[in-house]
């Protein structure tokens, strides 16, 4: 399976870019919503799915949010639809980069 995205229109001079920098992607693609964009180049990105419960024989719904990094060329904002693919560690809690916006609110 590759990873294939579309290019943004934008470019940017981020080192931590899929697209114009060095950052290997690789691992996990998730589809999310941004629902904090208060950090410097980082989002937070919520994503809900389904986790099976054996004794009641259904399924909840859970979320997880997962801190992103946001590279000035895509430039998610609060309420955008993305995709975040995995990468290597950038920070302590950053292993994720937002590589496509879906759509806007």
């Amino acid at each position: 399976m590759s990873l294939t995205f579309k290019k943004p229109k934008k470019t940017c001079e981020d080192r931590n870019c899929p697209f114009h920098g060095s950052l290997p992607v690789r691992g996990r693609v998730l589809e999310g919503v941004v629902v904090s964009d208060k950090m410097d180049k980082t989002v937070i990105v919520r994503c809900d799915y389904l986790k099976y419960v054996s004794k009641f024989m259904r399924y909840e719904r859970r979320r997880s949010r997962i801190p992103s990094h946001n590279p000035p060329c895509i430039d998610a904002k609060e309420g955008d639809r993305v995709t975040i693919a995995e990468c290597r560690p950038i920070s302590k809690t950053v292993s994720f980069v937002v590589v496509e916006k879906k759509e806007e609110k």
